[in-house]
């Protein structure tokens, strides 16, 4: 009770003398200290809501609209070509008032309108000029068309007109195309070629044919009105079946990771460590809400849509008995620290609504880590393996035991929270002769120990006992791209801006008065106990099964493959495609993630690394009777038919979304097709995924070599399969993240890595013996 009569703000009795009201002058600023930040950022919305509506016109640009058309018309010329005369005449219709009121406001209006109609000829100029896609296949080493060349300085024009805002461009974004059903088809037939023999491959033809020409038109009617009727005929469905219809757990599944800059470590204090990211996480949310980040853009002009910021922070994976949803919470003032089996909520904001200083989370860090009083509640250190496994088993669990009372508030109060921070009490250590340390690094920020995460938020920041950082990612809410540009912020943030004393500690003095963390509280019974043991004991077997590699190869980088004159993406694909070959003795259907964020809405495509061309350079590798020059020919056949297809997908011209989606308007029609049945089952046995860096404008790397990220990693897409992420870290270091389950007798993650390092040493010297 006491703690429910310290909630009142007020309070008041009835007596013989009158009505007694007491209240608290504390309680009050905080209520009201609470509206004004909401309504602040109400305001803060509408405004940035308005000025994106009108981009690429500049707000200022109104007020001198008026004044200059007004100047014009009182000195006796009209230059709204007689709107303001309309106005004038039908405004004593709606008005009564002077002349010359009249008369200012009839200016207002005409030349606002004119500003308006302006605003949104150009903008939807520029959503016209973004659905030109020449530019993507003109590179920089070849000559520019004269129709690029047009199309180039009228959008280097209309966006120099104002700076953008995070989401300025999203209204002008184009639409995703859909493919016809024919060149799909072309393009899946040509895909798995080297895939199939003779037999096989005109057996496809035939399923493919069959489908083109009877149910295929039929599907692809009601998917072009599904392109015209939503804003991306794929995201959607994509988040819905693809990821919150999955039923099994999404730990290692579905989730990913990120580590550390492991070149450089700026404090080995692990409160300190955590205060300076939390802070400078905080500060990425605040740039998000206030559209500080300027959107990214490909060759400085195209913009990529900015859709998946809005749900990076106070947004968690809610379970369902067939289908999750996603929650997010339009404010959090808290976050939720993880800590020996026990859940805090810890407040990041002051009583005045300011974000705390680096120091003063650090003095509430250490606050947690030094509590030695308080143990976890029965069944509260494996509490979040709730969350790694099963989906339907934790909405029942959800439904039956923390639905209402001290397990609903202590789950809400997870749920609401900006963020995760996981004070882990082991460290996470790199030494370059051992790669064994990095490969348990990678394990911890992939899956822990099964049940210290809360893998259904969208953000755990992982802090090592020795002050090493990484985070889990949740899948669904949206790519990796999204993850990597806040990671490289916070990492660049950490050294340039905060910054620690020598002694590694945080800069600055902490506030004393702070709140302190409260420890949340659980009410487990019983069953709920076995509920939760039954998922631990699920993801105990899932996380030993991982087999993770991560590979640090540092014998030459991007600054070599650029004078391949070839695409570093594709130099590393056909790496891989050499590598898996060697590894399995033939090759597989081959996953790359390529972006359709050139699109409003869009999220991924596939590109298909495994082609004829690069099944044709493999064997000319391994079959020992091909000389240098002819084995370069053909690579490079093999990247620019590769960079053509991440081009294709890029622009909306992909196979595989289309197919997913053909396949969804079959099975809403109850009508079965043996082709997309087929190609929907096919597995995808080699995963791949290049990790961006280079999205923020606050890192020279020339003055911090050690700040770039090692990049991050997930888990194998296939039982027998492996799943492969690299980042291209420098002019010199590529990481590899490897991994594939130890239950398959097919693979092994520290062999592939081994065949990895060969392949590029291969690489390297064909080019050297051959002379280019």
């Amino acid at each position: 009770m006491a703690e429910a009569h310290s909630a009142v703000a007020f309070s008041f009795s009835v007596s013989h003398e009158g009505v007694d009201l007491n209240y608290d002058h504390e309680m009050l600023g905080v209520v009201l200290m609470s509206g004004v930040r909401s309504w602040r950022r109400r305001i803060h919305r509408f405004f940035n809501g308005f000025r994106n509506g009108i981009y690429p016109v500049p707000l200022s640009s109104l007020g001198l609209t008026v004044a200059t058309v007004g100047a014009m018309y009182y000195a006796g010329y009209d230059g709204t070509g007689g709107l303001t005369d309309f106005f004038m005449r039908h405004a004593p219709r709606l008005v009564s008032a002077e002349e010359h009121v009249l008369k200012a406001v009839s200016v207002t209006a005409a030349s606002t309108t004119i500003w308006l109609s302006v605003a949104l000829a150009l903008k939807y100029t520029l959503r016209l000029l973004f659905m030109y896609r020449g530019w993507m296949y003109e590179t920089r080493t070849r000559k520019m068309s004269l129709k690029t060349k047009i199309w180039y300085v009228l959008v280097k024009i209309l966006t120099s007109i104002s700076r953008p805002q995070l989401y300025s461009f999203q209204g002008c974004l184009p639409s995703l195309p859909l493919p016809s059903v024919e060149d799909t088809t072309k393009r899946y037939l040509r895909s798995v070629r080297p895939l199939l023999d003779d037999a096989e491959y005109e057996r496809m033809v035939k399923l493919t044919e069959e489908f083109r020409t009877s149910l295929g038109p039929r599907l692809q009617r009601y998917l072009w009105l599904k392109s015209w009727w939503t804003t991306n005929y794929v995201s959607d469905w994509w988040e819905e079946y693809v990821y919150l219809r999955g039923r099994s757990g999404i730990m290692v599944n579905s989730n990913f990771y990120g580590i550390d800059a492991i070149l450089m470590q700026p404090s080995t204090i692990q409160a300190a460590r955590a205060a300076n990211i939390t802070h400078a996480t905080m500060l990425f949310r605040r740039a998000i809400d206030r559209q500080e980040i300027e959107p990214i853009t490909v060759q400085g002009m195209v913009p990529l849509c900015s859709w998946q910021y809005e749900r990076t922070f106070n947004t968690t994976r809610v379970p369902g008995i067939e289908t999750d949803r996603i929650v997010h919470y339009s404010d959090s003032t808290h976050i939720v620290v993880i800590h020996n089996g026990k859940y805090y909520k810890m407040q990041v904001y002051d009583i005045k609504k300011r974000l705390m200083s680096p120091a003063t989370l650090e003095m509430q860090f250490q606050r947690i880590l030094d509590d030695d009083e308080t143990t976890p509640d029965k069944g509260e250190e494996q509490l979040g393996a709730l969350t790694a496994a099963d989906r339907s088993h934790w909405y029942l669990t959800r439904r039956d035991f923390f639905s209402r009372g001290t397990n609903r508030a202590s789950l809400l109060a997870i749920e609401k929270a900006a963020f995760i921070v996981c004070l882990d009490d082991v460290d996470l250590e790199f030494d370059k002769n051992d790669h064994t340390k990095l490969d348990e690094f990678g394990r911890w920020c992939l899956h822990g120990n099964g049940c210290n995460r809360w893998y259904d938020k969208s953000l755990n920041l992982i802090v090592g006992r020795n002050g090493r950082i990484g985070f889990n990612g949740e899948h669904s809410w949206a790519d990796a791209p999204i993850m990597s540009h806040y990671w490289e912020y916070v990492l660049a943030a950490d050294v340039i801006r905060e910054g620690y004393t020598e002694s590694g500690h945080t800069i600055g003095e902490a506030d004393p008065d702070a709140i302190p963390p409260v420890k949340l509280r659980w009410d487990l019974k019983r069953k709920c106990l076995d509920a939760i043991d039954r998922s631990y004991r699920e993801a105990q077997l899932t996380l030993d099964d991982v087999d993770l590699r991560l590979l640090m190869h540092d014998a030459f980088g991007k600054g070599f493959m650029k004078k391949c004159k070839v695409s570093p993406d594709a130099f590393i694909q056909m790496a891989l495609q050499l590598a898996y070959y060697r590894d399995s003795g033939r090759f597989r259907l081959t996953y790359e993630a390529s972006m359709t964020r050139l699109f409003r809405e869009g999220r991924t495509e596939t590109v298909r690394p495994c082609t004829i061309e690069s099944s044709a350079w493999v064997k000319a590798m391994t079959s020992g009777k091909v000389d240098r020059a002819e084995q370069i020919r053909l690579f490079r056949a093999a990247c620019d038919f590769h960079q053509r297809g991440y081009q294709d997908a890029m622009m909306g011209k992909g196979i595989d979304r289309h197919l997913f989606c053909l396949y969804v308007v079959s099975k809403y029609l109850e009508v079965d097709s043996p082709f997309l049945k087929e190609v929907l089952s096919e597995p995808w046995r080699l995963s791949t995924s290049q990790t961006p860096h280079g999205q923020t404008n606050l890192l020279d790397l020339k003055k911090h070599p050690g700040c770039v990220s090692a990049g991050g990693g997930f888990g194998p897409v296939a039982d027998d399969g492996y799943g492969v992420s690299y980042i291209i870290a420098g002019e010199d270091i590529v990481f590899f993240h490897v991994s594939s389950k130890k239950s398959s007798a097919d693979t092994d993650s520290n062999r592939l890595a081994g065949q990895i390092q060969r392949a590029l040493a291969d690489i390297r010297t064909m080019f050297e013996q051959g002379g280019q």
